[in-house]
């Protein structure tokens, strides 16, 4: 019996280390976009950033976290508002209106190339 609960501590203990791992890799990717991402910091000073995550990344994730994590949410929730605002343009101008629509079915239909029935089902299918 005492193999059994060795065995299971070690198991507690290796899945414990392992999300605490993966919670880190996570916080420090984050930080790392973070830092990429915001407009207000120079060059130079997110270099100095990424160069401290390497070589003391436990240490400076923290302070991080501490001094600029408050801004992290703010940066994160205006890219995402940019990158909605950029998709819904795009689709905009994709689109087109149902009046674009019924005005080229009726240059086809003046044109000859459809018949009154096909106009008349691309219209209803444009104003649908």
């Amino acid at each position: 019996m005492p193999e059994f609960w060795s065995n299971l501590g070690s198991i507690v203990w290796y899945t414990l280390t392992l999300i605490i791992f993966i919670s880190y890799l996570f916080a420090l990717f984050s930080i790392v976009g973070d830092v990429m991402r915001d407009r207000s910091l120079s060059g130079g000073i997110k270099a100095v950033w990424i160069i401290c995550l390497i070589f003391f990344p436990f240490l400076t994730a923290l302070i991080y976290l501490i001094v600029r994590g408050g801004g992290m949410a703010e940066r994160s929730l205006a890219q995402a508002q940019q990158s909605k605002a950029a998709a819904e343009e795009y689709i905009r101008s994709v689109a087109g209106s149902p009046s674009d629509e019924i005005a080229r079915a009726k240059s086809l239909l003046d044109a000859g190339t459809i018949s009154d029935a096909e106009y008349e089902k691309l219209k209803a299918k444009a104003l649908s």
